[in-house]
């Protein structure tokens, strides 16, 4: 069985610091990056003199409003180097996103860049209730995506082990879960559910592994999701979040008393603005997530648009953090879907899904396409029995079809389809097949 769960906290002294403190902190940081960004990263010195913004105009968080916001195309327009702030001969390590138009975003990483990073995991892994002598299981895959190689080298001061297992052979990983008895588990939610699929098509019980705690990220995903994976495999399943373009997975992660995810705000100050007008927005109010990667040395970033949908919060929270602390990921505002004029999220379509788990699976594809110029647009929903065993198949997709109705004002039609039907990712999952702008 699984041993106890006993989150803690890694860095007391930077984890439950006051705001004031924090802010002080991160403004001395800010003024400090601004000055060199400016000074070595040609593309961002001509984004602040088109701006008409010296750096000495900035001299704390207050100024951030002052300086434009940072993107994807950033990356793409200066593809592969250009928004490096050191010589590449000084760089320990690439990483790379997938990006706009087929250049990936490059992202490059200093020595003190990689302890960093590790650092920040080390508190991810504290949240989690990680103990010392631990066997990490990483099934997130290795090479230029930062899922792999993050929480595989912060195994080391932590002082955990790594099996390194990367994505795929999913019975492989089922047979290292049931031999190996590893504590704790990395991939993302959607590759997660498929391992446990496999394990039950192997026989293989949750009682006969020994996972405790999975730190699952790299997708959007919703609390029916962080249910199941938690009733099926006996273990606590956290949010870990990040992007290459800050750093990876660890810029922050959800906590044992909440489902809410504590961002690193000392080195990654988070802002939340209006999709419409880049205005920023209070407490509790949705809109874009921005940060500043303050203490970046080899791709600094000032007000970088994620454009990943969330809610900001601060104040104490119940584990002892005072770190701000955002909402799960809902989507992004570049993934949303516009259907007749309303705005579609997938997670949207998968909450209504979750509430269906005793006959479905969280495994979807969403169908977009436009005929006689209106839009059109079904899911397809694995069934957990084959579709010949399924007593009233209508009235699922009926109570299924409400559900999308009541949460988006959409009238969505269901295709239920049998078990193993549909792909299942071993990375981040594809969801959505929009054939409305291939014609």
């Amino acid at each position: 069985m699984p041993k106890e769960f006993k989150p803690w906290i890694w860095d007391e002294k930077n984890e439950c610091m006051s705001d004031e403190e924090r802010a002080e902190l991160v403004s001395e940081r800010l003024v400090a990056c601004v000055k060199r960004m400016y000074e070595k990263i040609p593309y961002y010195k001509k984004k602040l003199d088109d701006a008409g913004v010296k750096p000495e105009d900035i001299t704390g968080v207050e100024d951030l409003y002052k300086l434009p916001f940072c993107d994807k195309y950033d990356f793409r327009d200066n593809y592969p180097f250009g928004t490096l702030a050191v010589p590449r001969e000084e760089l320990a390590r690439f990483h790379a996103s997938s990006g706009t138009t087929g250049r990936m975003k490059v992202v490059g990483y200093t020595k003190a860049d990689v302890d960093l990073w590790s650092d920040m995991l080390c508190r991810c892994f504290a949240m989690g209730g990680v103990q010392k002598g631990d066997l990490c299981h990483i099934s997130y895959g290795y090479g230029l995506f930062t899922g792999g190689l993050g929480p595989h080298y912060a195994c080391e001061p932590y002082g955990c082990t790594a099996i390194p297992v990367s994505s795929g052979q999913t019975e492989r990983q089922v047979q290292i879960l049931k031999d190996w008895q590893p504590d704790v588990i990395f991939c993302t939610p959607s590759y997660m559910l498929g391992i446990l699929d496999k394990m039950e098509e192997m026989g293989v019980k949750k009682e006969e592994i020994n996972l405790r705690c999975g730190f699952f990220g790299a997708e959007a995903w919703t609390v029916e999701m962080k249910e199941e994976i938690e009733a099926r495999s006996g273990m606590k399943a956290m949010d870990i979040y990040g992007l290459s373009e800050t750093l990876g997975p660890g810029v922050g992660c959800s906590c044992s008393c909440c489902n809410q995810i504590h961002i690193n705000a000392d080195h990654f100050w988070p802002e939340i603005v209006d999709p419409e007008t880049g205005a920023p927005l209070p407490d509790g109010e949705l809109g874009e997530l921005v940060f500043s990667s303050v203490t970046k040395e080899a791709t600094p970033l000032v007000r970088y648009n994620t454009h990943d949908l969330t809610r900001m919060y601060h104040g104490k929270c119940a584990c002892g953090r005072t770190t701000p602390r955002i909402d799960k990921i809902t989507g992004r505002g570049d993934d949303m879907l516009i259907i007749r004029g309303v705005n579609l999220f997938p997670s949207q379509i998968e909450e209504a899904i979750g509430r269906h788990k005793k006959n479905v699976v969280i495994n979807y594809l969403i169908h977009v396409d436009r005929v006689n110029n209106s839009d059109t647009i079904y899911v397809e929903v694995e069934s957990k029995k084959p579709l010949a065993l399924v007593e009233s198949p209508d009235a699922i997709k009926k109570g299924i079809e409400a559900d999308i109705t009541a949460i988006t004002g959409l009238h969505i039609k269901i295709k239920l389809v049998d078990p193993n039907t549909l792909p299942k990712s071993m990375g981040k999952a594809k969801r959505v097949i929009d054939n409305r702008f291939q014609k």
